[in-house]
């Protein structure tokens, strides 16, 4: 009996596990179809994503290239303002000139006229005695008929000589009539050659001038005011705080009441109507100086709000675009023509901001970067910044700079306050690092350009600024108190000059030590709510133009062959990538960082060249 139950037992257990077999075949069925389901929804989610990502970063390129065309056009809006309010105050100025030298004019043709017709009297006198002489003559005549005589031609021979004293009258009348026309004509020449006079001699004086502070190694300063803008809720008639008083000097107004003002002079004025291009080309000088082999140092001072970054960076492609992109333009034009004469050279560009004494880098690959970067000296002497990525750019070539410049743009600290919507939260320092070779003559160069374009400076109590944003205040004005504390410490010829104390300045050490040329672009607003913070710029400026950093030193050394062919090898290794691509861009090495000559270390020997 017991067999009997083990075996339907045994059979049952069979058949529960036949269907249990039957049961997990549909299930791992089940399961397989399930896991196609899984990855055709994984393959569509992935495909979705990647349309979500693109439609993103479409929308964001729209949106920034919205942005700057709206930035350009109100740029443009406030320019064209300024250029009405100064085209009607000239306007003015050249009617009441013109009332003026009217009524001079007017006074000296009543002086005319009063000649003119004395004139006329002496000629009427001269008419009537010439009728008289007439009737004279024909007595005369009678006369000789007559008696033909003697005495008749002694008649005659006196009638001869009061002919020619009336032709002798009117030729003197013909001259001063000539003589009175040409004095209006000579007066218009005389004014024309005055002012083109004045005009050379402003021109030879601004060169002395510029010539002077070059051999001193003055930092040149630049002072530019902006144009009122929407936001700053002034009517069209307002009147600017501070104004331009000729090429070299301004004047600020800063109460009511006060009408002499406080006035500052430096080496250039540019006025709220004066464009992007006129700004360029007065800096232009300095941009072609990096090429020959000079440190240069070029950079935006100013409070919030006061059109820094407008400066420096601009917007569009146009007419609004700022120091940076043009630079870039003119090195490749200036390249072109050096390179005619044998030069070769090789330009990489690094992009970076200081935030909270913090360094990012606004090139980076991956926007959620970790990368810690500091600032090291390496064994030639060079700074540099570690781990940052430099971009080979062939400066002609008009998309990759726009490439680097939204690049930089997309990652850039930007904040909004109470004194500005668009405020800039950090310093961003563009560097153009260039190698060049002159392989016949064994000549080789370095030359950096370094493009800045500083935080503003701002209270608390107007930017109404908290959290994250007050701190950025104060971090932004420290660095600037210390970027003060080194011009003054320069100005005062100190023993140590604290540029350690912020990364700003330790940065900016080699170009504000003396081995490079430095320009300083001041920039202020022109609203009454800003006077203090201009006034506060301006001194500082004034006082920054009084520094003297000595003769700049040029980066020119001698090379063997073997150097000369090492130096080139490297240069055509590196113009061979392509510098459009941003995914290519060269990164330095961990731990040893971008040098401002390339990432690589130079081949250049120290021991052996000779410096010029």
């Amino acid at each position: 009996g017991e067999l009997n139950v083990f075996n339907h037992e045994r059979s049952t257990l069979k058949e529960t596990l036949g269907s249990a077999k039957e049961e997990r075949l549909a299930a791992l069925k089940s399961l397989d179809d399930m896991k196609s389901q899984v990855d055709e929804l994984k393959a569509d989610l992935n495909s979705t994503m990647s349309q979500l990502t693109l439609e993103k970063e479409l929308r964001a390129r729209s949106e920034q290239k919205e942005r700057e065309e709206r930035n350009e056009r109100i740029a443009l809006s406030a320019q064209m303002v300024a250029m009405t309010k100064e085209h009607a105050s000239m306007e003015t100025t050249l009617n009441e000139s013109k009332d003026v030298m009217e009524t001079k004019w007017r006074k000296q043709l009543e002086a005319q006229e009063d000649k003119f017709r004395t004139k006329e009297g002496e000629l009427v006198q001269v008419n009537e005695r010439i009728i008289g002489l007439l009737g004279e003559i024909e007595a005369l005549k009678e006369s000789l008929r007559d008696e033909k005589n003697a005495a008749a031609a002694e008649n005659a021979e006196e009638m001869s000589k009061l002919v020619a004293e009336i032709e002798i009258l009117k030729e003197r009348l013909r001259a001063e009539e000539s003589r009175s026309r040409a004095m209006g004509i000579a007066s218009e020449e005389n004014v024309q050659i005055l002012e083109s006079q004045i005009r050379e001699g402003q021109a030879e004086r601004r060169r002395m001038h510029n010539l002077i502070q070059e051999l001193r190694g003055n930092v040149r300063v630049f002072a530019r005011i902006r144009p009122f803008l929407p936001g700053d809720g002034v009517d069209d008639d307002a009147v600017a705080a501070c104004v331009p008083k000729s090429e070299a000097s301004l004047k600020l107004t800063t109460e009511d009441g006060d009408k002499k003002g406080h006035t500052f002079s430096f080496d250039r004025v540019f006025g709220p109507s004066i464009g992007q291009e006129a700004v360029f080309t007065e800096v232009s000088e300095f941009v072609q100086s990096a090429l020959d082999g000079y440190n240069v140092c070029l950079f935006s001072y100013g409070q919030t709000g006061s059109g820094k970054t407008h400066t420096m960076q601009g917007t569009g492609t146009g007419q609004m675009r700022g120091i940076i992109p043009r630079a870039i333009e003119q090195v490749g034009q200036y390249k072109e023509q050096l390179e005619k004469d044998g030069w070769q050279y090789d330009m990489q560009v690094s992009f970076v901001e200081i935030y909270n004494e913090t360094i990012r880098d606004l090139l980076r690959e991956d926007e959620n970067s970790t990368l810690k970067h500091d600032i090291k000296v390496g064994a030639d002497g060079r700074r540099f910044v570690t781990d940052v990525n430099l971009v080979a750019l062939e400066p002609t070539d008009q998309e990759a700079v726009e490439a680097v410049m939204r690049q930089a743009a997309k990652y850039r600290s930007v904040g909004s306050t109470d004194m500005n919507a668009q405020s800039s939260r950090s310093h961003s320092i563009f560097t153009l690092h260039l190698t060049a070779l002159h392989p016949e003559n064994r000549q080789a160069l370095r030359g950096t350009l370094n493009l800045c374009d500083l935080a503003g400076s701002e209270r608390l109590d107007r930017s109404k600024a908290t959290g994250s944003r007050a701190k950025e205040t104060v971090a932004i004005n420290k660095s600037l108190s210390a970027l003060t504390d080194v011009f003054v410490s320069i100005g005062k010829k100190a023993s140590h000059i604290p540029f350690r104390n912020s990364k700003l300045t330790y940065l900016l050490q080699p170009s504000l030590s003396g081995d490079g040329k430095t320009l300083m672009v001041v920039n202020m607003s022109p609203t009454d709510e800003s006077t203090q913070e201009t006034l506060c710029s301006l001194r500082f400026a004034s006082q920054v133009n009084k520094c003297e950093l000595g003769k700049a030193k040029r980066s020119l050394e001698e090379v063997d062959e073997d150097d000369a062919a090492s130096i080139s090898s490297s240069m055509s290794g590196t113009s061979s990538r392509k510098p459009s691509a941003m995914k290519k861009n060269m990164k330095s090495p961990a731990g040893r960082g971008a040098r401002p000559g390339g990432a690589k270390r130079s081949p250049i020997p120290r021991s052996t060249p000779r410096r010029r």
